[in-house]
């Protein structure tokens, strides 16, 4: 795995344009390793939910239908898994037959999606093609505006709320940020790195998710809600046509829930080599740098410029390691924190209370009680 990773970036530093989104090399560690195993934060399925119980309906049952433990809505610093949220996205867009979460005093009709998508491949470039996105959203939807902004070297994806007598609905941002993103990476084959994210309301308490779903360089309180990019790839040719465009629908919403998020980015690379060695291996800050033949200065420079210090990437993989182990397998607490490479269960304890506001043990009961 080391030795991939060194490769690729020996390869990035010959010729970084050829690679700029070097998504489409690194895709090469998941043919090794397999996929890696990603979680949602609970906050995006309070969100989902929000919307269904504001209309009279009950929850539990579109719990019960996306395997996800109710008791888990306690627990602000839970997760689910991405296949989890995907097919939650899928039951609450039949419940109210909205596509968007019932985000817009204007339905998106279950089969939007799709035909968006069958409309999309017919055109010739990206350019081309979010230009109509953008029409496709602003006539279907109220309540927002979109559109595509070039300016020289940058483009942006803009959102806009047009009443301004009320406070912007960010799950409905967040949502419209997924789809468009996603839709754009998928209709030219890779991800579109984003260089710049702004949002039009203030930071929310788990703005670290927006780190993997947008960029590192992010930005709050801002006029408008917006996605930066190098306005070269609006010149890609679109690579999709009837078969692929098929299968996409087929595997939506999970294949944009997590596909196109921020994997090129240096620290989710880390993050893959580190899942793909035994937790209680993985080595310290001075020997893995050593291992990826850089310097100390250099790894730290690269993770300080994406906000991902070395240790808080080992703990975030740590804690969706021990939250996957608590809610999927029987292994005891004990074997679960030597399996993490705690020293001692007591130090597991302290880090996953840290984590989730709880300890291991009383998150598993919480679990139990609903089964």
């Amino acid at each position: 795995m080391l030795e991939k990773f060194i490769l690729i970036e020996s390869f990035y530093h010959i010729n970084p344009y050829l690679c700029d989104d070097i998504h489409n090399i690194y895709s090469l560690i998941d043919v090794f390793s397999g996929m890696e195993k990603n979680s949602i934060s609970i906050h995006f399925v309070q969100s989902a939910l929000d919307s269904v119980e504001a209309r009279g309906y009950e929850i539990s049952e579109l719990l019960r239908a996306t395997d996800i433990n109710s008791a888990l809505l306690d627990l602000p610093e839970s997760r689910v898994t991405a296949a989890n949220f995907s097919a939650l996205w899928l039951a609450v867009a039949r419940c109210l037959d909205d596509e968007f979460f019932g985000q817009d005093s204007h339905r998106m009709k279950v089969g939007s999606f799709a035909m968006l998508c069958r409309t999309l491949i017919h055109y010739k470039t990206l350019k081309s093609a979010l230009v109509c996105m953008m029409r496709f959203f602003n006539l279907l939807l109220d309540d927002y505006h979109c559109s595509l902004v070039s300016d020289g070297q940058y483009s942006q994806m803009v959102i806009e709320e047009p009443r301004k007598d009320r406070n912007p609905s960010i799950f409905g941002h967040e949502t419209l940020l997924i789809m468009q993103h996603g839709i754009a990476c998928w209709l030219v084959g890779r991800r579109i790195p984003i260089l710049a994210a702004g949002f039009a309301y203030p930071e929310p308490s788990y703005s670290a998710e927006y780190l993997l779903m947008y960029s590192s360089e992010l930005h709050f309180d801002e006029p408008v809600t917006s996605l930066t990019f190098d306005a070269r790839y609006l010149d890609l040719p679109l690579i999709q046509n009837e078969r692929t465009v098929n299968a996409f629908i087929r595997a939506a919403p999970a294949n944009i829930v997590l596909k196109y998020k921020n994997n090129s980015s240096f620290s989710a690379t880390i993050r893959k080599i580190l899942r793909a060695m035994p937790s209680d291996t993985w080595p310290d800050f001075d020997t893995f740098s050593a291992n990826l033949n850089m310097t100390r200065s250099t790894l730290r420079r690269r993770l300080d410029e994406e906000g991902q210090p070395f240790q808080a990437i080992k703990d975030q993989l740590r804690r969706d390691m021990a939250i996957e182990h608590l809610s999927h397998h029987s292994k005891s607490v004990v074997e679960i924190a030597t399996e993490l490479g705690f020293a001692e269960p007591s130090a597991f304890h302290r880090a996953f209370k840290k984590w989730t506001g709880t300890t291991p043990g009383e998150y598993r009961q919480k679990l139990q009680l609903q089964r």
